[in-house]
């Protein structure tokens, strides 16, 4: 089996920081910078060069903070940039997440010209009621908008992002919001529930959620209905009609990635020795600009003891068997080390295996964090 090599791009600005969110954004206060940053996003690129070895870049995701700040004329170049030292083929999967209230038409047309050919569009809520409590900037009208504007850019591939299990929502209110993205015959959704998360607003000043047996309930109750319009669940918060999302296939199955821009990460092999290293940028948008290619990452060797638990954290929330030998295929060590583990948890219901195949229970799948533990 091959080792699929990705990029993740960071873009670490938003116009503002939204409550529940712990990822590394920072609000815009100055001009946005974003010739010098993509400068520096190739100078970043260039430290982790030795890890490509020769592989063609299997996906490219740029993530935020909110990327569609950046000008469609800004990610033509960067693009550009990006094929002088890496192989990107016309049918690489290339994904821009967008906010509805920072795009517009002649916005997203750029994007597709510039090389762009999926979306991850972070709607949240089509309730407005929902998205002043979550801090959003768009309005539930402007989203539907942002979805039907990429359509008409010429984007096939549009992923919608959706929460549950938000203040006071019901089940009707988690359909509501489920109908209104079929109605933008959407093929992909992003599905996942608001958890308060350390280091937020919402951690330090919580809203009233709903209780542990309503959330149950109310994600039961999508499951189902998104399994009624044909869409299946292919991990944890995924759910695909036809085409998954193969940047995030590749995380999951323990695939390589490259990390550039503020605080992204990566996951690099090298594939003489199967040694991995995980590396990080500098995450304050300010110094990333500032270092120099000796103090713009830090890397990390994984020990070979944490390789199994690492290898089924990313795996086991998969909701597809898994091929017994990708587990050597992506740690170098002998699937026997993890033997043992498995069986206990086929004993317990909470996984199961044949001659070619692992994956978890539907029991496995609620108790997540206890098929986890017996990995430790």
């Amino acid at each position: 089996m091959n080792l699929p090599l990705s990029l993740y791009i960071h873009i670490p600005w938003c116009i503002k920081k939204c409550p529940y969110c712990d990822f590394n954004s920072h609000a815009l206060k100055d001009e946005l910078p974003e010739k010098q940053y993509i400068q520096q996003l190739i100078r970043d690129l260039e430290t982790q060069l030795e890890f490509v070895q020769n592989r063609p870049i299997h996906s490219i995701f740029i993530g935020g903070g909110t990327p569609s700040l950046f000008s469609p004329a800004a990610y033509a170049h960067l693009l550009a940039e990006l094929k002088k030292y890496l192989t990107i083929n016309d049918d690489t999967e290339i994904t821009l997440e967008a906010n509805p209230g920072t795009t517009e038409a002649d916005r997203f047309s750029g994007y597709f010209d510039a090389g762009i050919n999926r979306l991850s569009i972070g709607v949240q809520s089509f309730q407005d009621n929902q998205l002043k409590i979550l801090g959003r900037i768009h309005e539930s009208d402007q989203a539907k908008k942002a979805v039907t504007q990429a359509q008409q850019a010429g984007f096939k591939r549009i992923n919608i992002d959706l929460m549950f299990g938000l203040p006071n929502q019901t089940i009707d209110d988690a359909l509501f919001d489920l109908q209104s993205a079929m109605d933008l015959s959407t093929s992909h959704l992003s599905w996942y529930q608001l958890t308060l998360e350390p280091n937020t607003y919402f951690h330090r000043f919580p809203p009233v959620l709903p209780s542990d047996d309503a959330r149950f309930e109310i994600q039961q109750a999508g499951i189902a209905f998104l399994n009624q319009h044909g869409f299946k669940q292919y991990e944890i918060s995924a759910y695909s009609k036809s085409d998954p999302c193969r940047h995030n296939l590749n995380y999951w199955k323990f695939g390589d990635y490259l990390g550039i821009g503020a605080g992204a990460h990566a996951k690099l092999t090298d594939l003489k020795t199967m040694g991995i290293t995980r590396r990080h940028s500098v995450k304050n948008p300010k110094q990333y600009l500032s270092s120099n290619a000796e103090n713009i990452g830090v890397t990390k060797k994984v020990l070979h003891d944490d390789l199994p638990l690492e290898f089924m954290m990313n795996t086991l929330r998969l909701y597809q068997p898994i091929e017994i030998g990708l587990f050597k295929a992506r740690t170098g060590l002998p699937f026997s080390i993890v033997e043992k583990q498995i069986k206990k948890a086929i004993s317990e219901g909470l996984m199961k295996m044949d001659a070619r195949y692992f994956h978890v229970t539907n029991k496995g799948h609620l108790f997540l964090n206890e098929v986890l533990e017996i990995f430790l």
